[in-house]
């Protein structure tokens, strides 16, 4: 059923074209969440303020039109899925405001939680959720799930820790609990509306045996339906709508800003784990541990320590555990070190009569305290990642009452034995008896779809009935659980639950069959299809922590969005369907517009490269074999073509102007389909080949040079500030620090293969990476000598797949870091700097030792917030230019107070330039710029 027509010209009025999304392209695209459901919705809108989704909504009253609002689209429960509108935020949902030096914090819903925390950090304060998804969810979805997470308990959830609230109702109209104008608004638009909230917390309250059962489902984590203890909690009908909204899903509301009262941020903290012989003697330990300053206690079954006992780095003892065995990862922080000293020793003092199987003492020691908290992340990829292909991973969110613990999760293992569920796992937040467990399902069959129905039905008859439990602790009701509300409830809160709803909803448009629902059998309908699409993908579970990291998000497709699309043409070209429009389309918004660079694989759960199937993809198109032959045998040749053409572009630009010059290309470049690149004032001038000189042979330490092909060919800008080519001063630098520079032989038709592997053809990028490693090793005399690379995309290119063991290969950062440090004094400018850490340098795991050194070199060092990847991916910034401009589409706002950029590869600092209106230049020229030799 279509939607109204009107509807959607009133939408079409209120909302630009390229912000409104229903080719089925776009609407598959956003047809998924972390859930395993699916629901295309006919129309997708980007909102990008509060007055468009007033305006929405009161078209969606008018014409009775569904609509479900999404932030990050991480929920697990099917809670931010449509089949009709789907409201999504733009950009400008990212606004926050720290307030009382840290101890408020103000903010919109689109500010991602890890964010918020860094606000705070200089504040040593947090916001009190922390859910396994921060880096990737967003404030609204963290408000509208009341999510928590390991710390966070249930006292700092964002229920109890909500200051002030900003939502727009069904209606459209807006309450700011924090605005006394818009509250007295409030108050005399909606008197009926508030007296009803009121008498229904008087009911409520008088009702003393609900009244108990609310108090007593809250003592536990619980986001099972709405959030009744509003009701008890509070008198005032304002206050009982605020707490409302907390866990409501969007089927109340809209949230479009929040106050959190902050939490602590201990700086100091230490980790143990703690494996007890069985389940019994591990949570009879939590009920101890309840009553220690301990501020996380996850409990990990046997099985789970299975699911990653072959993983690297894990310790060889947890293979050899017990079948029985059960543990705890224990972490205690504190403000100071002796305060924290005091914790450990009274914690571990009040568990030290159990018997214990295998123990690794409290540590503050980074390594070990990530080693143990690595064993508990990695769990549920763990399962993920050895499931059958057309398979889903399903994580379920329980609570038992803690001192039932132990019974329950011999139980749940009980329950998996029955329903044949042999690959799943326990673990949890022990502190609160919140159990996660996770396994794989597979819905392409009736009788699988029936196997999960029943086994759902005997955990809700379990958890809820028998133990008075909590179904959903912190994932959320959703679709997943809405059938269960009941049960769990019972009848006269249910009631309850659906007079609020009502109340606030009367007709029944925010977000349909999400926490409560008519249809018993909702939890087992639009159930996800994962097919399989290939090898390098089959893994994704659709989870989205990928998508923050994509400079292509919210231009074209996210890693997760890519990897829907391609599934979903594989299953449509098996099923003899016709896939022509849907690739065509895929062609530009899933393999032109990727920068292929593989950040999202550093956030996946699973390691997944996106950007490794679309190479993949790309070598399937790739039809210029003899061409690409042709260069890697004449690379010289090439070298010296792309001088040519820098040098003609630099003489039409004295000819015409840089104005007229830009103008001009971007026609030809719009004409030619961005064939031709197009010119900006950041494009680089030709460089001269390097003068190479024999070694001499004398005292000094040798180097390697590597210069990469884009520094051979690629100097300065006309209008840079720095002049000197990246190649003669990072000689100079080399040489300050006592260096004898050596180039290796015919180094003009030496590549590294990035060009080659960047366009799909592996051959010829895998021999020039060959040629390239032999030069290194006769110019290193076998490897005695370290070699510099001066580009990190370079050197990532080298290493990634495996190098020659007896080659000491260095990008600028590690280099500096390793081997000039020492050998020069710096003196660090007051002149603030900007600097970008590329997705090649974070790959190589030198981002820290990147920032370290500019703020070595520079006072004060400014770090673009949310810009991951520049998006100019080699020669993309020159091909598809709209990829790098949106990814730096905030940059020149971040940078302003800075002259300068600092990078360390040169074709990412043309973009930066560009984008930013401020010369970036390779690391090499701020670390020249303030040392000089030291003194021996």
């Amino acid at each position: 059923m279509s939607l109204p027509a009107a509807f959607l010209t009133e939408v079409k009025r209120l909302i630009p074209t390229e912000r409104l999304f229903d080719d089925p392209l776009s609407t598959l695209a956003f047809g998924t969440d972390a859930s395993f459901y699916r629901l295309v919705p006919k129309l997708v809108v980007r909102v990008e303020s509060e007055a468009e989704v007033v305006e929405l909504l009161k078209s969606a009253a008018t014409h009775q039109v569904a609509v479900t609002f999404r932030a990050a689209g991480t929920s697990l429960s099917g809670q931010a899925l449509s089949d009709s509108v789907l409201i999504v935020l733009g950009d400008n949902w990212n606004a926050r405001e720290v307030r009382q030096q840290g101890a408020q914090i103000r903010l919109q819903p689109g500010v991602i939680g890890a964010q918020a925390n860094m606000v705070l950090a200089p504040f040593q304060r947090k916001i009190g959720p922390d859910p396994a998804s921060i880096n990737a969810c967003k404030i609204g979805g963290i408000v509208a799930n009341n999510a928590s997470g390991m710390c966070c308990g249930t006292a700092q959830n964002s229920y109890h820790t909500l200051a002030g609230i900003r939502l727009v109702l069904a209606d459209g109209s807006v309450f700011d609990s924090e605005d006394q104008a818009s509250v007295e608004r409030f108050q005399q638009s909606h008197t009926e509306l508030l007296a009803q909230l009121k008498a229904l917390g008087q009911q409520t309250r008088a009702n003393t045996e609900l009244a108990a059962k609310i108090r007593h489902k809250y003592r536990l984590k619980n986001t099972t339906g709405l959030s009744l203890n509003a009701l008890v909690d509070f008198d005032q009908p304002l206050d009982i709508l605020s707490h409302l909204m907390v866990g409501s899903e969007g089927t109340l509301g809209f949230i479009s800003s929040v106050t959190y009262d902050t939490v602590p941020d201990h700086p100091h903290k230490a980790s143990a784990l703690i494996v007890f012989p069985d389940v019994e003697t591990c949570c009879r330990a939590v009920t101890v541990l309840k009553n220690q300053p301990v501020s996380a206690v996850e409990l990990l079954d046997r099985r789970s320590l299975r699911s990653v006992e072959n993983q690297k780095g894990m310790p060889e003892w947890v293979k050899a555990l017990s079948a029985n065995a059960c543990a705890l990862l224990i972490e205690a922080r504190a403000a100071g070190e002796s305060l924290l000293a005091e914790q450990l020793s009274q914690i571990s003092a009040s568990i030290s009569h159990f018997p214990v199987e295998k123990q690794v003492e409290f540590s503050s020691d980074p390594l070990v305290y990530n080693q143990l908290w690595k064993i508990r992340k990695d769990t549920f990829p763990a399962v993920g990642a050895v499931r059958e292909t057309g398979t889903t991973v399903i994580i379920e969110d329980v609570t038992f009452p803690v001192e039932q613990l132990a019974e329950g999760v011999n139980r749940l293992l009980g329950l998996f034995d029955k329903h044949a569920y042999s690959e799943a796992i326990i673990f949890g937040h022990a502190l609160e008896g919140n159990l996660h467990f996770v396994f794989t399902q597979a819905f392409d069959s009736p009788e699988q779809v029936a196997r999960y129905e029943v086994f759902m039905q005997d955990v809700a008859q379990l958890v809820a009935v028998e133990f008075g439990g909590s179904l959903k602790a912190e994932h959320g009701t959703g679709r997943n659980m809405a059938p269960f509300v009941e049960l769990e409830w019972g009848r006269d809160a249910h009631q309850l639950m659906w007079q609020i709803k009502r109340l606030l909803d009367p007709q029944g448009i925010l977000n349909p069959d999400v926490v409560l629902s008519t249809d018993p059998q909702i939890h087992l309908k639009h159930l996800k299809p994962l097919p399989a699409a290939d090898e390098i993908v089959d893994k994704c579970i659709e989870c989205g922590f990928c998508e923050p990291v994509c400079p292509s998000k919210g231009l074209t497709l996210s890693p997760r969005q890519r990897i829907v699309i391609w599934r979903d043409i594989q299953a449509k070209k098996r099923a003899g369907l016709d896939t022509t429009a849907l690739e065509r389309d895929y062609h530009y918004q899933g393999i032109d517009t990727c920068a292929a660079t593989g950040l999202c694989a550093q956030r996946c759960p699973v390691g997944i490269n996106t950007g490794d199937l679309v190479r993949k993809l790309r070598a399937g198109e790739a039809t210029h074999a003899r061409t690409a032959n042709w260069l890697a045998d004449h690379f010289e040749t090439a070298l010296n073509g792309t001088r040519a053409t820098l040098t003609l572009a630099n003489g039409v630009r004295k000819l015409l102007g840089a104005p007229r010059l830009q103008s001009l290309s971007t026609r030809l470049s719009h004409v030619s389909r961005q064939r031709i690149p197009q010119w900006t004032p950041a494009m680089p001038q030709a460089v001269r080949p390097i003068r190479v000189h024999p070694p001499a042979n004398d005292a000094r330490p040798r180097v390697v040079y590597l210069a990469a092909c884009v520094s051979r060919a690629m100097g300065p800008a006309f209008s840079d500030s720095e002049q000197m080519p990246l190649i003669d001063k990072t000689r100079s630098l080399l040489e300050k620090a006592g260096y004898q520079v050596v180039f290796p032989d015919a180094q003009e038709n030496l590549c590294c293969g990035q060009p080659f592997a960047s366009k799909g053809y592996p051959e010829q990028a895998e021999r020039k990476r060959t040629e390239l490693v032999n030069a290194l090793l006769e110019a290193s005399r076998g490897g005695l000598d370290p070699i510099y690379c001066d580009t990190s995309p370079c050197t990532l290119r080298l290493i990634q797949d495996g190098i020659d063991p007896r080659l000491n290969l260095h990008d600028p950062v590690k280099f500096i870091r390793e081997h000039l440090l020492d050998r020069l004094e710096i003196t660090p400018q007051a002149k603030p700097i900007a600097l970008h850490v590329t997705c090649s340098t974070q790959h190589l795991g030198e981002a820290q030792g990147l920032i370290d050194i500019a703020r070595r070199c520079a006072t004060q060092v400014v770090i673009p917030e949310g810009i991951h990847c520049c998006g100019f991916a080699g020669d993309k910034g020159f091909t598809t230019p709209e990829l790098n401009s949106h990814s730096l589409r905030d940059l020149k706002d971040a940078v302003q107070i800075c002259d300068e950029g600092i990078s360390t590869s040169r074709t990412c600092e043309i973009g930066l330039s560009h984008h930013a209106g401020i010369d970036y230049h390779g690391l090499v020229y701020l670390v020249d710029r303030v040392s000089r030799p030291r003194s021996i």
